[in-house]
C-alpha cells in the first residue's frame, strides 16, 4: 500500500514524541528536549504544507506500541567471560545494573588489561597502593581506583604499554586482630592458647577464605588491573624480596639493633608505628573506656606529689598525668638557673616506695622553671622526653611494665601484677598514706590510642631493629629538591615543602613488631654454652643476620669456631611498612633481574593519599634508590581526603561512612541502619549514627552505578586537600548518564543499521551546525588531553562533560532535528552530512569519555552501526584515544555559533518572562542588528535560531535602515544585537521601560568608571598606547549603547502616548 512521502516520517516523529512522554515522567531534564522537538515538528509541518491526518498517526503509534515486545529491550544472559549479549532494541532508560553487567569479565578474559614486558610501546606503570587483606572497599579506595583507572585507560588508549599492578598487603596488626577475635568468638581461645604455628595457619586459612574481597570489589569499580600480575606481600616472591632487602641493608650497615622507646600496645603486645597512633585531645578530667578495664579510667588530670629529700632537706614537689610511672623514676630535673633549687644541685631525693636515690639533675633543655613547681620527675624508660634526658645525663633506665601492661617486679612488691591503670589508683592511695599526695587539677593533654585496638599507647623501652635513615633520606630529599637534576615531582606542588620537612627531621625507623603474622625477621640469636646471661638478645654481637637458617648456621660456626651453642630465630616480625616500602620493586620481581623489572622500573606515577606521604611514599623512595638504584616513580599525585557533605571526617559513630558498593547498587535507609547494627557501636553511638543517616539519607541512597560514582569522584579532585562528598552529586551524574543514554539513543535512531561511516569528513559541504560541533569537539579533545597530561583530572572531566551536555545534547542534536523531520528533498544533503557528523561525534565522544565511564561507553560504542568495520577493534578500551584534528578547527564558525547561542538565550529569557503557561507557543521575533556583518550571521543561521529558540518567524532588521519593531518585548544580546519578541495582547510597557532604565543606569556607571580612569592626570603619560586605544573603543561602544537605549525609551514613551 502506497503512502504519501511525508506520512511515514510524521509517524516516526509522533512515535518519538510518545516515547519522550513516557520518559518525561522519569527524567525532568528531558522536558526541554521534548518541547523543542514538538515545536520544531509544528514549524516544519507548516513549511511543508503537511496534511497528513493526525488521528491516523496516533493510531499508528498506538498500534506500533502495542506490537512492541518487552523482551526486545532486555539483554539476554551472557555466560561469564563471554562478550556481552545486547538486546535487539536499546532500552528506553539507562539502568546502571543492566549496563555494567558482563563487560568486566569479558575485558579481563580477553586480556585487555595485560601489559607485555617485550612490547616496543613506551611503558606507563602504576602500582595499586596495596589495600589491607582484611579490608572491604571504602570510599578512599574508590577514589584511588577512579583516578588510577582513568589514568591507565587513557594511557592504554594513547599507545602506551600500560601496566597497573594489583596487590594486597598482609596488614600485620589488622589481620592478627581479626583472627584473634575470630578465635575468641568461635573457640574462646587466645593466640597464646593455640601457639604460634597453629595461629599462623589459622591466619592463612582466613586469608584464603576472605582475603580476596577487596580485589573483587575493585572489579566492580571497573578497575582495569593486570590480574595476571596480582601479588600478596607475604607470597613467596615478595617474602624473598623482604628477606633480601633486610640482609642487604644490614650488610651495608643501614640496619642495626638498639634499645629505645617505642609506641607499645599492651593489648596486642607489640610495638606500633606512629601512623597507627590516633591522638585525642582531652581538655579536662575525663573518664574513658579502656580495653581490659571494667571501669572507665581517668585522664586529663595533673597529679602532684612530693619526694622527700635526702639529708632532711625537706621535699620537692613534682606533677604528672601518669602517676603510676613514678615507680620507674630515676631522677628529678630542675633548671640550672632556678634560684629556688640552687641549694639542691648534686643532691638526692629518696623514692618513698623502694628507697631508690634519685639524683637532682640540672637540664635547661627539658625544664621550664615557670611551669608548675619547676621540678620534673624523670622516667627514662617510659617517656620520650625523659628518655633523651636519661641519655644526656647517663641515668638509669628502669622498665616497670610487663608486655601486657601490668606492673613488673621493678615496680615493687606492693604493686607488682597490677594492671597499669589500677596501679594508678593504688599509687595515689599509697602516696596519701605517706602524706606525700599534694592534690590534682584539670590538665589539657593529648592521649595516644592504638588505631587497631583502641588501647592507650604506652611508651616502653625495648630492644628493636632499626633502619638508619639519614643517608637514604638525603638522597630522597635531593631527588625532589635538586633544581639541576630533579627526578621526583609532587602534584600538587605544595607537598614538596612537607616532603622537605619530614625528611630533614627524620628519625631512624623501628621495623620490629612483636606479632606472629608477618615476615619473620631474618636474624638468629646465638646463645653460647659459656654465656653468663642466657636471655634472648643479651649480647648484641650474638645476632646473625642471614637469608636462611642454613646460612645463619654457617656464619655462627665461622664466628664461634668449636663453641657449643643454641640458635633461635628472632620471634618478631617486620613492620608491614617495610614490605610495602619495597612494593614497586617486589611486584616487578626484584631481587631477580626479571623482564618486568627491566621493562617497567622505575614506574611512572604513584597515586595515593597525602596522609601517608612519609609513612609509605618516603620509604618507597628511600628503599627504591638504595636497593633498586633509582627512584621508584617519577611523579607522585596525592589525592584529597574524603569527608562527608558537611566537611566532617567519616566515622562509624556519626553514621556518615559511605560504602562505595551501597552507592553503586543503591541501599534503603533500613539497609544503612542494618549495617550500623552489625557493627560494634554502643547504644548511644548507634542512636547518634542512625539519626545522622536519617538526616543525610532520608530515602536511602539511590542506585548510581560505578560509572557515575567514578565520574563524581574524579570531578571532585579539584578540591584541595579535602573532598566534601555529597551523594546528591553522584546521583546527578547518574541522571546525566540517563540523559546521555537517551540522547545517544535518539541520535542513533537517525543512523540506519547499515550505516557506513565515511573514510573522511568533507567539512566544506557540511551545514553550519555540523562544522561547529566538530570544531568544539576538537577543542574538548585538546583540553581533555592537556588536563590529563597535567594531572588535572577534574578539569579533564569537566571538558568532556561540557562538550557532551552543553554542546552535543543541548545544541547540536536540537539544531539538526529539522533535517530529519520529514523526508524533505531540500534537506537531503544536510541530512547526509548530519548523519556523518552524528556518527563521528558519538564514536569520538564515547572514546573521549571512556577512561572516566568505562561501562556505559563500551555499551553505547558496541551499539554504534559501522563501528567494527571502521576501527577493526573488539572493544572501545583498546581503541585509540581521540586526538585533535587540525582541519576540524574553525574559529569563525565557533564565533558565529557563540552569537547564535547568545541570541537564543535572550529569546528564551524573553519567553520565560512573558509566556508563563504558554511557554511552548511559537512567536514571531526580530533581530535588530547594528552592523551588516551581524545581520549576515543571523540570516545565515536563521534555521538554527528558529529551532533552538522555538520561534514561528525571525525577521532581520538593520540599524540605520529599519526601525525597531513596535509592541514587542526586547532583550539586549550585546552592543551589536538586540532581539524583540512579538507578544499577543498588551505588552507590559512599564516593565519594559524599567528594564531599559536599568540598562541605561548600568551603562552610565561603566561610563563614569572608565572616564575617571581616562581623565586621570598621568593617564596619557603612564598608560600604554594599546590600552588607551582599547579604552577609547570601550567608551565609544558604551556611548553607542546608551544612545540606543535612550531612543528605545523615547520610542516606548511615544507608543504609550499613542495608545492613550
Amino acid at each position: 500500500m502506497s503512502q504519501q512521502p511525508d506520512k511515514k516520517p510524521e509517524t516516526e516523529e509522533d512515535l518519538e514524541r510518545k516515547k519522550k512522554k513516557e520518559e518525561k515522567a522519569r527524567e525532568k531534564e528531558l522536558k526541554k528536549l521534548k518541547a523543542l522537538e514538538k515545536a520544531e515538528l509544528a514549524k516544519l509541518k507548516a513549511q511543508q504544507g503537511s496534511n497528513a491526518p493526525k488521528k491516523s498517526a496516533k493510531k499508528n503509534v498506538k498500534r506500533e506500541a502495542d506490537e512492541e515486545n518487552p523482551q526486545d529491550f532486555v539483554d539476554p544472559d551472557t555466560p561469564l567471560g563471554e562478550k556481552k549479549r545486547l538486546s535487539s532494541q536499546m532500552a528506553k532508560q539507562y539502568s546502571p545494573a543492566a549496563v555494567e553487567k558482563s563487560w568486566y569479565a569479558w575485558w579481563e578474559k580477553s586480556g585487555f588489561f595485560q601489559a607485555d614486558a617485550g612490547s616496543s610501546k613506551p611503558p606507563f606503570v602504576i602500582v595499586l597502593p596495596p589495600p589491607n587483606v582484611t579490608g572491604a572497599l571504602h570510599i578512599g579506595h574508590a577514589l584511588t581506583s577512579a583516578i588510577q583507572d582513568t589514568m591507565i585507560r587513557w594511557r592504554r588508549m594513547s599507545g602506551y604499554n600500560a601496566l597497573w599492578v594489583p596487590g594486597v598487603d598482609h596488614a600485620g596488626i589488622a589481620t592478627q586482630v581479626v583472627v584473634e577475635k575470630k578465635l575468641m568468638r568461635e573457640r574462646c581461645l587466645t593466640r597464646h592458647d593455640v601457639g604460634r604455628e597453629e595461629f599462623v595457619n589459622e591466619v592463612w586459612k582466613w586469608k584464603t577464605e576472605y582475603g580476596g574481597t577487596i580485589l573483587r570489589q575493585q572489579r566492580r569499580m571497573g578497575a582495569s588491573l593486570d590480574w595476571s600480575r596480582e601479588c600478596f606481600t607475604m607470597d613467596e616472591k615478595r617474602s624473598k624480596a623482604v628477606t633480601e632487602a633486610f640482609c642487604r641493608l644490614y650488610e651495608e650497615g643501614l640496619i642495626y639493633r638498639d634499645l629505645r622507646l617505642v609506641n607499645w600496645d599492651c593489648g596486642l603486645r607489640t610495638a606500633i608505628s606512629d601512623i597507627e597512633v590516633d591522638y585525642t585531645d582531652i581538655k579536662e578530667r575525663t573518664l574513658l573506656k579502656v580495653p581490659g578495664y571494667e571501669k572507665p579510667v581517668e585522664f586529663g588530670v595533673l597529679t602532684s606529689f612530693a619526694y622527700p629529700l635526702e639529708g632532711e632537706l625537706g621535699e620537692i614537689v613534682v606533677a604528672t598525668t601518669r602517676v603510676e610511672t613514678m615507680l620507674g623514676d630515676t631522677a628529678i630535673a630542675i633548671h640550672p638557673h632556678d634560684k629556688r633549687y640552687s641549694h639542691l644541685h648534686g643532691k638526692f631525693a629518696v623514692h618513698p616506695f623502694n628507697g631508690r636515690k634519685l639524683p637532682i639533675i640540672c637540664d635547661a633543655i627539658l625544664v621550664d622553671p615557670s611551669f608548675g613547681t619547676g621540678a620534673v620527675k624523670i622516667t627514662p624508660a617510659h617517656d620520650p622526653n625523659d628518655f633523651e634526658v636519661g641519655k644526656r645525663h647517663n641515668i638509669e633506665f628502669i622498665n616497670i611494665f610487663t608486655d601486657d601492661g601490668k606492673i613488673n617486679s621493678n615496680g615493687g612488691p606492693e604493686f607488682a601484677g597490677m594492671p597499669r591503670f589500677k596501679a594508678r589508683e593504688a599509687v595515689i592511695e599509697a602516696l596519701q598514706k605517706k602524706k606525700l599526695y599534694r592534690g590534682a587539677q584539670n590538665n589539657e593533654m593529648r592521649l595516644g590510642l592504638c588505631s587497631r585496638s583502641n588501647d592507650v599507647v604506652e611508651p616502653m623501652i625495648k630492644a628493636q631493629w632499626y633502619v638508619n635513615c639519614s643517608s637514604m633520606a638525603k638522597q630522597a630529599l635531593d631527588a625532589a629538591m635538586d633544581d639541576q637534576n630533579r627526578k621526583l615531582e609532587f602534584i600538587p606542588k605544595q607537598y614538596t615543602a612537607e616532603w622537605k620537612r619530614w625528611l630533614e627531621n627524620i628519625r631512624d625507623w623501628c621495623i620490629s613488631r612483636q606479632l606472629w603474622w608477618g615476615h619473620r625477621i631474618p636474624a638468629w640469636y646465638v646463645t653460647l654454652e659459656d654465656d653468663e646471661m642466657k636471655e634472648l638478645g643479651a649480647y648484641n654481637d650474638h645476632w646473625m643476620v642471614a637469608r636462611n637458617e642454613e646460612q645463619a648456621l654457617a656464619e655462627v660456626k665461622k664466628k664461634f669456631p668449636g663453641k657449643k651453642f643454641e640458635m633461635l630465630q628472632d620471634p618478631d616480625v617486620l613492620d608491614t611498612w617495610f614490605s610495602s616500602g619495597l612494593f614497586p620493586l617486589s611486584v616487578l620481581g626484584w631481587p631477580d633481574d626479571t623482564d618486568d623489572l627491566k621493562a617497567f622500573y622505575p614506574t611512572s606515577v604513584l597515586e595515593t593519599g597525602h596522609d601517608i606521604l612519609f609513612f609509605w611514599v618516603a620509604r618507597m623512595v628511600m628503599l627504591g634508590i638504595t636497593l633498586g638504584g633509582d627512584i621508584p616513580f617519577r611523579k607522585v599525585y596525592l589525592h584529597p581526603m574524603i569527608r562527608d557533605a558537611h566537611g566532617r571526617k567519616m566515622s562509624k559513630s556519626l553514621g556518615n561512612v559511605i560504602d562505595p558498593l551501597e552507592v553503586i547498587n543503591g541501599v534503603s535507609l533500613e539497609g544503612l541502619h542494618k549495617r550500623l547494627e552489625e557493627g560494634n557501636l554502643d547504644p548511644n553511638e548507634l542512636a547518634t549514627a542512625k539519626a545522622g543517616q536519617v538526616k543525610d539519607f532520608p530515602n536511602g541512597i539511590a542506585e548510581c552505578g560505578a560509572d557515575a560514582l567514578r565520574f563524581a569522584l574524579v570531578s571532585y579532585t579539584a578540591q584541595s586537600d579535602k573532598i566534601n562528598l555529597d551523594i546528591q552529586r553522584v546521583v546527578g551524574y547518574r541522571q546525566w548518564c540517563n540523559k546521555l543514554w537517551n540522547a545517544v539513543r535518539f541520535a542513533m535512531s537517525k543512523l540506519p543499521d547499515d550505516y557506513t561511516p565515511p573514510p573522511t569528513i568533507n567539512l566544506g559541504t557540511m551545514p553550519f551546525s555540523c562544522g561547529w560541533i566538530l570544531s568544539v569537539l576538537n577543542k574538548a579533545i585538546s583540553k581533555t588531553v592537556m588536563s590529563l597530561n597535567a594531572y588535572e583530572f577534574s578539569d579533564a572531566a569537566t571538558s568532556v562533560y561540557s562538550w557532551w551536555q552543553y554542546q552535543f545534547c543541548d545544541v547540536f542534536i536540537e539544531a539538526i532535528k529539522p533535517y530529519f523531520a520529514g523526508d524533505n528533498p531540500a534537506f537531503s544533503s544536510e541530512r547526509s552530512s548530519a548523519r556523518d557528523a552524528l556518527w563521528v561525534c558519538l564514536e569520538s565522544g564515547l572514546r573521549l569519555l571512556h577512561p572516566f565511564m568505562p561501562h556505559v561507553t563500551e555499551e553505547l560504542w558496541q551499539r554504534l552501526p559501522g563501528v567494527k568495520s571502521h576501527t577493526r577493534k573488539e572493544s572501545i578500551m583498546i581503541c585509540e584515544f581521540p586526538s585533535p584534528m587540525e582541519s576540524w578547527t574553525n574559529e569563525r564558525v565557533e564565533y558565529e555559533m557563540d552569537l547564535v547561542e547568545s541570541t537564543v538565550r535572550s529569546f528564551r529569557s524573553l519567553r520565560a518572562e512573558l509566556l508563563a503557561k504558554q511557554k511552548n507557543e511559537r512567536l514571531p521575533a526580530f533581530a535588530f542588528c547594528q552592523s551588516e556583518e551581524v545581520a549576515e550571521i543571523i540570516r545565515s543561521c536563521e534555521l538554527e535560531i528558529l529551532t533552538l529558540a522555538t520561534l514561528s518567524s525571525l525577521k532581520v532588521l538593520l540599524s540605520g535602515v529599519d526601525e525597531a519593531p513596535a509592541g514587542c518585548a526586547f532583550e539586549n544580546v550585546n552592543e551589536h544585537l538586540k532581539v524583540y519578541l512579538k507578544v499577543h495582547g498588551a505588552l507590559n510597557a512599564e516593565a519594559e521601560r524599567e528594564k531599559i532604565k536599568s540598562k541605561m543606569d548600568e551603562i552610565l556607571k561603566q561610563q563614569e568608571k572608565l572616564m575617571k580612569i581616562m581623565n586621570a592626570s598621568v593617564y596619557q603619560e603612564k598608560v600604554p598606547t594599546h590600552i588607551q586605544e582599547e579604552n577609547a573603543t570601550k567608551l565609544a561602544k558604551l556611548l553607542q549603547e546608551f544612545e540606543f537605549f535612550k531612543k528605545e525609551s523615547e520610542r516606548m514613551e511615544f507608543e504609550a502616548e499613542q495608545r492613550k
